[in-house]
């Protein structure tokens, strides 16, 4: 699944499952740009990965803020060069004392944040990055989505979920404007995966989950990094508009 010469932008890059897609990314050949808005995450990855021998660059940004995203696009290719591979990884999932909101409790500014980041901030890299592709007649943009944005959860909240609806909309509508220009759109939809925010969750709440998952684990990040390269490599041409679960069997549709 070579990915040599290929300049590969990762939002939420600092991230559990968005280190493991960088470093799955830069290990294939191919030169990371890593986006997010925690300095010290993303600034710590490039680096150890740039000491290996690999080409990372870190840019920190606010992806809810189009002007922050335009910036943030500019330098990586300035950097990097010009980026043929957008991988929209960033996504928050507010919780208040390990619980989501309630409909009828949820303050609308965190309603209005969810938006931006899960689902407004692909339409900005999108947008910013398309361009390109088009002139250039080749692109790849796997988008994150997940299993609770195909059924309901009780584990995250409505905003959540219905941003991650979203962008199974988002994706399938632009595999077909985008197809003609030799741009596949994919996205992924994981489930309970072994991040460090999960591991932080109560042990009840994860048992739960493995109980009624056929392969009975969690998922791990690197799962999530492999369906990705899949989905923007070489054996994937004739694939876009698809949504791909990576979640052991939980919550199959």
């Amino acid at each position: 699944m070579s990915h040599e010469n290929r300049v590969v932008l990762i939002t939420g890059g600092g991230g559990g499952i968005g280190t493991a897609i960088a470093e799955k990314y830069v290990r294939d050949g191919a030169a990371v740009g890593i986006v997010d808005s925690s300095p010290q995450a993303g600034a710590l990855l490039a680096e150890r990965l740039n000491k290996l021998g690999y080409r990372a660059h870190f840019v920190v940004a606010d992806v809810s803020v189009y002007e922050q995203c335009e910036d943030a696009c500019r330098r990586i290719e300035s950097a990097l060069g010009p980026v043929d591979t957008l991988v929209n990884n960033a996504g928050i999932s507010p919780k208040h004392q390990g619980l989501p909101s309630p409909i009828w409790r949820m303050d609308p500014a965190e309603w209005r944040k969810v938006v931006e980041v899960n689902l407004n901030s692909m339409f900005y890299f999108t947008r910013l990055l398309v361009p390109g592709m088009i002139e250039r007649r080749f692109g790849r943009i796997v988008s994150m989505s997940s299993v609770a944005g195909k059924a309901h959860l009780d584990i995250v909240a409505a905003h959540y979920s219905t941003t991650k609806a979203g962008v199974i909309g988002l994706t399938r509508h632009l595999a077909g404007e985008l197809g003609p220009h030799g741009i596949t759109v994919n996205a992924l939809a994981p489930g309970r995966i072994d991040t460090p925010l999960v591991a932080g969750a109560p042990k009840e709440a994860n048992d739960a989950v493995i109980a009624v998952t056929p392969l009975r684990r969690l998922g791990l990040p690197g799962e999530v990094a492999d369906a990705c390269l899949f989905l923007t490599s070489g054996h994937s041409n004739f694939i876009t508009g698809q949504v791909i679960d990576v979640a052991g069997g939980w919550l199959m549709t």
